[in-house]
């Protein structure tokens, strides 16, 4: 019997893991390392909720941190596809050499989306849990594999073309998932005296040790994290892309996982978990400072070189915040002129380095904010 879990020997010969409720037992030990890492932490989360409300159109540029955390989330599971493939497919700008798991980081955003809509009426369970599982999975690498829900066959996590006598890491038993979950979404909902982000690291270990789908477990674990602060209030916005940290980390990442079921240093897994979340914070505070400061420079630009166009030109550039993706034609209709005159307005703007044009084409042309995209990149 371990900290964590025990390796248990199943009828066919291998070891699962079956893991221990939380909280830990014996309790986390709260040194002074993990207390200032948590202070740390907590002051980091509280500076970039400030940050966040000084920004113009707050509630659109949350958009591109959750885009931001969709695509890193996805690529720690190999996918490919960048920030721009994504803004650009959901402009419907067409590009033959895209990545084709593009759809699978829309789908991370679609799950996100739905995840927060759903707290405002259910709190994070295993009901939660599944629907988030099917939209993440709809269509997609791994979405014939029990999309919703939990699974009836045994899975196991090692290096591509493992088997489960060659895996690093054998999940519970397909009989001891609901009752984990069910310990798991107590344990969340109970009143303890642990500080809330020490429960949102636990809570990130145990639903990966309890690995409870076929496929997607990775992703559905880093959105659970985002769903905890802000079910909490912890984070006030969706503006932590944690899988920054992870995917920078990974090796480090998988270790401090690995250490919990093998040593139970939950302390350790902490310790990794709190740091990341101060960088990430701090990181994602210093990105809302340079769009403010990127806005100013660019509003301060169109001013002085735009002439008699200027204020259409400050139109449009509050636009490209909500809306990184643009077209002649949506110009034209944003400013009210015919589309001579936009497109005039238009090539200013690439003129003044603040639009690309991103097609090749020389009709039906997509022009991109670059710069903006640049800061998330």
């Amino acid at each position: 019997m371990g900290r964590a879990g025990t390796y248990i020997k199943q009828p066919t010969g291998y070891r699962a893991f079956i893991p221990n409720p939380l909280p830990p037992d014996p309790p986390i030990v709260m040194s002074s390392r993990l207390q200032q890492l948590l202070s740390d932490a907590d002051q980091a989360l509280g500076r970039l909720d400030g940050s966040i409300e000084t920004l113009p159109h707050a509630e659109v540029l949350v958009r591109m941190y959750v885009r931001k955390e969709a695509v890193l989330s996805s690529q720690i599971e190999g996918t490919q596809s960048t920030l721009s493939d994504l803004l650009a497919a959901e402009a419907d700008v067409l590009d033959p050499d895209r990545p084709r798991d593009t759809k699978e980081v829309m789908n991370y955003v679609a799950a996100m989306n739905h995840g927060l809509a759903r707290l405002d009426e259910l709190p994070i369970s295993g009901r939660l849990i599944r629907d988030i599982h099917a939209v993440l999975m709809e269509g997609v690498r791994g979405g014939d594999k029990q999309p919703g829900q939990f699974r009836t066959s045994q899975n196991w996590i090692g290096a591509p073309g493992s088997t489960i006598s060659t895996a690093d890491f054998i999940p519970p038993p397909p009989n001891e998932v609901l009752p984990a979950i069910s310990d798991l979404e107590h344990f969340l909902h109970e009143d303890t005296t642990l500080p809330h982000l020490v429960k949102v690291g636990l809570a990130h270990v145990q639903f990966e040790t309890i690995h409870p789908f076929l496929d997607g477990n990775g992703r559905v674990g880093r959105l659970l994290i985002t769903f905890l602060l802000r079910e909490n209030r912890t984070l006030k916005k969706p503006t932590l892309y944690i899988s920054h940290y992870f995917r920078r980390n990974q090796s480090a990442y998988y270790r401090a996982l690995q250490a919990v079921h093998e040593m139970g240093d939950w302390e350790g897994w902490l310790a990794f978990f709190l740091e990341g979340v101060r960088i990430v914070a701090e990181e994602a505070r210093d990105t809302a400072a340079k769009i403010l400061q990127m806005r100013e420079e660019h509003r301060t630009r169109i001013q002085s070189t735009f002439g008699r166009t200027a204020a259409n030109g400050l139109e449009v550039l509050e636009t490209l915040y909500r809306k990184p993706f643009i077209d002649v034609n949506e110009i034209a209709a944003l400013t009210g002129t015919r589309y001579r005159a936009a497109n005039d307005l238009t090539e200013r703007f690439v003129e003044a380095g603040i639009l690309r044009e991103v097609t090749g084409n020389r009709r039906n042309r997509r022009f991109a904010y670059e710069p903006y995209i640049g800061l998330f990149g």
